[in-house]
């Protein structure tokens, strides 16, 4: 074969292949029918190049994504619902030896609230919300579904002493052998002029007490004009990279003349003993949505449920150095007030598992006249031990008859009569 018969030869061959080449070239450049495990290294959309930033692309794959089934307690008495006693805020479980345990919030009196707006109304024996003239509670359960009340934890101290109106929204921790309360300490009636008080704290050797007081405004309110000014609440710790990491929410952009503005956000503080001093993590606040805290050791990071408020609620969110959260998921018929049962929560792990169940609350098991709260188990597969592709399903179905009760008629109603 000569020099001109072998050119021929290649530009024949050449000319063949080129529309091959660039069919494949544009193939490729098509996000793929069958889900790839990385992003694809091709032109993405917005949504399609943030899909490969959350846990899994697949959300059956995420393990911080899951659905949330509900169970009735059993045990407690709620007076025939009457609006005279209310349980809610639970702690999280914690289980020593055979028997789990659990702090919260507990309010009996002669009659029902009145509501914050009738807060200047309220007496010693009238509260103004749910959560006025309250004390801490205990109680203990073998399988977390039927419960035994162990009556009083922490009591209402005598008045002036802080949380003389008001103890409450309790959460524990152990560290070193001891438990840890730390709690809401109110000196008014929520409503008065907010729902304003700082957190105390109370220890003892046995999560059956008795309880010794440990300190009071153990969270420092921040400084006039800036966002958790007044307010402290909500406090959780858990124990990370070998401190206590105690969370904690503030309600901000409100009271006394902007309610109707109102946000919340979260912030951190750190310390080595539990007495404190707690010190204010320098970028607080470290969630910008979420009402109660939730929060909990998950692989080498914090994981963290955000409800209800703001822009980012109903999202699981998962920081790696327990500070800087990302969204992780979104979710649907979040517990509010979670409490989960984590038993790694308090071990310092380099690698949480998650957590498969846990308790909330209700806040509208009556009505505006007769409010009172529940408390209530929920369970889910936020777990890296355990595999329930049920909590998995994205969809949730809910009766015709439950979208119809949230007519019109209740867009200004709230459950607690605000």
């Amino acid at each position: 074969m000569n020099a001109i018969s072998l050119s021929i030869r290649s530009l024949i061959v050449l000319t063949l292949t080129l529309p091959a080449v660039g069919r494949c070239h544009a193939q490729d450049s098509v996000f793929p029918h069958k889900m790839p495990e990385q992003r694809p290294k091709i032109p993405l959309s917005s949504a399609m190049h943030r899909m490969f930033d959350y846990p899994a692309p697949r959300v059956l794959d995420n393990e911080l994504f899951s659905q949330f089934k509900y169970t009735r307690l059993q045990g407690f008495d709620y007076h025939n619902g009457d609006g005279t006693i209310s349980r809610r805020d639970p702690s999280r479980p914690i289980r020593v030896g055979d028997t789990y345990h659990i702090w919260y919030t507990r309010r009996q009196s002669p009659v029902p609230p009145i509501g914050w707006n009738r807060a200047d109304e309220a007496t010693d024996a009238i509260p103004s919300t749910d959560w006025d003239l309250s004390d801490i509670w205990h109680a203990t359960s073998k399988d977390g579904i039927t419960w035994q009340e162990q009556g009083i934890a922490v009591a209402r101290p005598p008045k002036p002493a802080p949380g003389w109106r008001s103890v409450c929204t309790p959460d524990i921790l152990v560290w070193k052998g001891k438990y840890y309360l730390y709690y809401q300490a109110f000196n008014e009636p929520s409503g008065l002029r907010g729902d304003l008080c700082p957190v105390s704290v109370s220890y003892a050797d046995s999560p059956d007490g008795p309880w010794t007081h440990g300190g009071d405004a153990i969270i420092p309110f921040g400084k006039p004009g800036q966002w958790d000014q007044n307010a402290t609440h909500d406090p959780h710790p858990i124990v990370y990279q070998g401190k206590i990491y105690l969370y904690y929410k503030a309600a901000y952009n409100k009271w006394p003349d902007k309610r109707d503005v109102y946000a919340v956000a979260h912030g951190l503080v750190t310390a080595d003993d539990p007495l404190g001093p707690f010190h204010k993590h320098p970028l607080n606040p470290v969630l910008n949505s979420g009402h109660e805290t939730t929060y909990f050791p998950f692989r080498g990071g914090v994981a963290a449920l955000a409800i209800k408020d703001g822009n980012e609620r109903d999202t699981m969110q998962y920081s790696p150095d327990g500070v800087n959260f990302e969204i992780a998921s979104c979710l649907s018929l979040t517990p509010t007030a979670a409490a989960p049962f984590a038993p790694d929560m308090f071990t310092d792990t380099k690698d949480g598992r998650g957590f498969t169940w846990g308790l909330c609350h209700f806040v509208n098991a009556g009505t505006p006249q007769k409010s009172y709260s529940i408390l209530a188990r929920f369970d889910c597969d936020f777990s890296l031990d355990v595999d329930q592709p049920g909590f998995k399903k994205t969809g949730v179905w809910h009766k015709p008859d439950v979208y119809f009760e949230q007519g019109m008629h209740t867009l200004e109603e709230h459950p607690e009569g605000r």
